[in-house]
């Protein structure tokens, strides 16, 4: 009896002993683990102004601006930081788009037509004229002549023959003219279409052309538009009708327009 008492006295110190043993492991804190990798670098962060909503050409930009950062790396001279600039969303709130802009895209003062500006002005190219002239749904590709298509202008007048019969002769004075507005609308609306065809279409024209198409007007018994292709608009323009204006004529003549008839008269030095 006295043996097996031992015995299990024995066990159950060794039991014990494992037991310690155990705990002992698991409260050792554990060995930390060094990273020796290199460590990325954290990426320098400017604040961009940002269109936050699309603006259409002419609109406002009030309202539609706000900051957003950028990595340092990708800001453009061009771009308005909050670094350098702080009060810029304050600034141009009365500023008017240029031209159409997208939301995300950082705001650039090259787009934008300041307080107190003419915005017509404004996006008229430098050397060039905005002209204004009548037009009506039979002289305007049935009102498909939309802003910023390009036109050829058609004279139409009335030409009497010396035995008494009339006719009417037609020619193309301008080619490949840029329409700058239809009316008042310096766009096309949201589905890309006119809702109601405009009376007056504003041409972009050179100061030859605008002398060009003011003579045509007086002479002409219409005045039609003719749409190009988008495809031609980077074609030259070619035999236009130089010939109404005084820039090809002899020094001290005068051009009568009369019944149609362009005639020059002489003066005196």
């Amino acid at each position: 009896m006295a043996a097996s008492r031992l015995i299990i006295l024995g066990v159950a110190v060794a039991a014990a002993g494992g037991a310690g043993y155990v705990a002992k492991n698991m409260a050792a804190t554990p060995a930390e683990v060094v990273d020796t990798g290199p460590k990325e670098q954290a990426v320098k962060l400017s604040q961009v102004l940002v269109l936050a909503s699309d603006v259409p050409m002419g609109g406002a930009v009030n309202g539609h601006l706000a900051w957003q950062s950028w990595p340092a790396d990708a800001v453009n001279s061009n771009y308005i930081t909050r670094s350098s600039d702080p009060d810029a969303m304050d600034q141009m709130k009365n500023s008017l788009a240029r031209m159409a802009m997208y939301s995300g895209e950082p705001l650039r003062r090259s787009k934008l037509v300041g307080d107190g500006q003419s915005f017509m002005s404004s996006i008229l190219p430098s050397g060039m004229r905005a002209v204004a002239t009548r037009i009506a749904a039979d002289t305007s590709a049935g009102g498909f002549i939309l802003p910023n298509d390009y036109v050829d202008v058609i004279m139409t007048r009335r030409k009497d023959s010396e035995n008494g019969a009339s006719g009417f002769i037609t020619e193309t004075i301008l080619q490949n003219i840029k329409v700058l507005a239809i009316d008042q609308a310096i766009q096309e609306d949201e589905e890309g279409r006119r809702v109601k065809v405009g009376e007056t279409a504003t041409l972009e024209l050179t100061p030859q052309q605008a002398e060009i198409i003011t003579v045509a007007q007086q002479m002409a018994d219409r005045l039609s538009l003719a749409l190009r292709s988008v495809a031609d608009a980077q074609q030259k323009a070619e035999n236009e009708a130089d010939y109404l204006v005084s820039g090809g004529s002899r020094r001290g003549t005068i051009r009568l327009i009369k019944s149609g008839e362009v005639t020059e008269v002489g003066t005196s030095k």
